[in-house]
């Protein structure tokens, strides 16, 4: 059971950037698989002594994690197939908690932005037709 979890896998679930059902799966199988809490514990010292590997790093700095504008061009419809692949690619299939995280907050700003135009706008409307509105004067 224990070769079902590659170690990039169980570097993530140490790092908490592992997608929470694969998370779930790996703690289960960590009650009841003594082998791989061994590999867990290699891979945990091998960490606290200064090894890393090469996609240890990359998580770690989030290399490879879309920039804000490209996510806001992603929201927009305007970037190229490629890049529009590339985000999809790392919100469904590698479940980036990162890209998933910035996606939201942009998502999230950008419904508070529409928000605040619309009652922005009708505040405008409401001022200038207020006086319109008035009862005339006898």
């Amino acid at each position: 059971m224990s070769e079902n979890f590659p170690d990039a896998e169980l570097e993530a679930y140490l790092d908490e950037t592992l997608d929470p059902d694969r998370s779930n799966e790996i703690e289960q199988a960590l009650q009841a698989d003594e082998e791989l809490l061994q590999r867990l514990t290699r891979i945990n010292e091998r960490r606290n002594a200064g090894v890393h590997t090469l996609g240890e790093i990359w998580r770690r700095n989030q290399i490879g994690v879309p920039s804000p504008e490209m996510l806001g061009n992603y929201l927009l419809g305007v970037t190229t197939a490629e890049e529009s692949d590339y985000i999809d690619f790392r919100m469904t299939k590698l479940k980036c908690p990162f890209t998933i995280a910035m996606y939201d907050d942009l998502v999230r700003q950008q419904d508070e932005n529409e928000k605040q135009s619309t009652t922005s706008r009708r505040d405008k409307i409401f001022q200038s037709s207020a006086n319109l509105l008035k009862e005339p004067q006898e």
